[in-house]
């Protein structure tokens, strides 16, 4: 399929060619759905609304609920008011959401529609609400459209009084399901009280009932999230996605906040453990040091196969860093790091994470596409890629075996369930790691070759 991409590498600034990230309102939907008895809302188009319930839905294996404002002819020249104030009324009397969380579309945003005004114009029950954040598909990605939303809720919900709660404010990142659920047990674990916003768990990983339930029993409660200007501190996972709502809830209610990177692989779960302990003083359990020694254990063991190879990782900016802060862990090369995430904290992470190893001549760019990760590599191979579905065409052109981390995942199961974070996630990460490198060397050498024991 990609046979005709160029070894030779032009500077474009204005086409995008199998980009590396989808749009802002994706993000927001995403957030949204992380809060209980919240309904998402799409200010534009119901073409708009139903590409990002798609994409959801591909990744998550799980229906996703979202409502439109409906833009026909005449709202997308004289302004959506009319069709957000009909919507609001008709999706409180419908679905009785306990929340509606609107996100703007590029339609709506070029337009100029000031939500702000039309939210405020236009009360509601006592009881229910209805909060904003912007999102123009034309800037950023998914990731600041995720960050936005976080962002939108602090800014309408949270408030400080006079008695902290002595809880943390806990940002997760934009991770699955699994991960959220990860991060809850080893903060259990480490006995820490804690609200995470948003919480995707028990809401795009529920169980088969036979029953549907359009507002699943997950998800950050809105009480939660109005305490959160109590909290006694922000831990802030993934820092281009989650210090800016960090920084929001600072600033609005004087809770102060650690930014920490993804906490995947060791040394970054170890910062995140001891940020936990140092909260709660208490001694890490031997149920966390034990996974700990499990998976330093077996990276002692897959060393042999892992060391040396060259690996091109592609994604999400802080997910991509997560792994190849692993993937150097484990003596393997991060020959090429690219996000279609715009922002310069990618880059300077990068280049800092580098610099610790002493790994030189590997390159990294933020706001890039695929198309330019299968230049580098037509120019120099790599042994393995990691990243979402989207890469599979190059993996397929250039015989490269694929280890799918991230997101989307479109075209596979099972992986929104299984974490990539903490210690147990890297045990997840090595296993689908080692084993995609030891099938292409079964798959790939002579007969004589072919060792039962590896």
């Amino acid at each position: 399929m990609l046979d005709y991409t160029p070894k030779e590498i032009t500077e474009r600034t204005a086409l995008r060619i199998n980009p590396c990230k989808t749009c802002q309102p994706v993000g927001a939907m995403y957030a949204a759905l992380g809060v209980h008895k919240c309904l998402p809302h799409s200010h534009g188009s119901q073409g708009c609304c139903a590409f990002h319930r798609m994409f959801l839905t591909r990744h998550f294996k799980e229906p996703v609920v979202a409502t439109s404002s409906s833009f026909t002819e005449g709202s997308s020249v004289f302004g959506g008011g009319s069709n957000l104030k009909t919507a609001v009324k008709n999706i409180f009397d419908l679905y009785n959401p306990d929340m509606i969380a609107v996100h703007t579309t590029c339609l709506s945003e070029t337009i100029g529609d000031d939500l702000n005004a039309l939210i405020q114009d236009n009360p509601v029950a006592e009881g229910k609400y209805v909060v904003h954040c912007n999102t123009p598909s034309y800037k950023g990605s998914h990731i600041l459209g995720f960050t936005n939303m976080v962002s939108g809720f602090i800014n309408y919900l949270s408030v400080k009084t006079d008695t902290p709660n002595g809880k943390i404010c806990l940002m997760p990142g934009f991770v699955n399901p699994g991960d959220m659920r990860e991060y809850k047990r080893l903060m259990k674990a480490m006995k820490v009280e804690f609200t995470m916003l948003p919480d995707t768990s028990g809401v795009l990983d529920t169980p088969m009932t036979g029953k549907y339930n359009m507002f699943p029993d997950g998800g950050t409660k809105i009480d939660d999230i109005k305490g959160l200007g109590d909290c006694i501190k922000t831990v802030a996972l993934g820092i281009q996605t989650s210090e800016a709502s960090a920084e929001t809830l600072k600033k609005k209610c004087g809770v102060d906040y650690k930014e920490l990177p993804l906490p995947m692989g060791v040394e970054a779960t170890d910062e995140f453990i001891m940020t936990l302990g140092d909260i709660s003083k208490e001694e890490v359990p031997f149920e966390i040091e034990e996974q700990r020694g499990q998976l330093v254990d077996i990276m002692l063991d897959i060393h042999p196969y892992t060391y040396g190879k060259k690996v091109a990782i592609y994604g999400d900016p802080d997910t991509v860093l997560g792994i190849a802060a692993f993937a150097l862990e484990l003596g393997m090369i991060p020959k090429y790091m690219l996000t279609g995430t715009p922002g310069a904290q990618f880059e300077r992470s990068a280049a800092e994470l580098l610099a610790k190893y002493a790994v030189e001549d590997c390159t990294y760019k933020a706001d890039a596409d695929l198309f330019l990760l299968h230049q580098w590599i037509k120019n120099e191979g790599v042994d393995l890629l990691i990243g979402g579905t989207y890469g599979k065409h190059i993996a397929r052109a250039e015989g490269i075996p694929l280890v799918r981390m991230g997101f989307p995942i479109i075209d596979r199961y099972i992986h929104s369930y299984m974490p990539l974070v903490g210690y147990k996630g890297g045990i997840r990460m090595a296993e689908l790691i080692v084993n995609a490198l030891m099938d292409y060397q079964d798959s790939h050498c002579e007969e004589k070759d072919v060792e039962v024991v590896m």
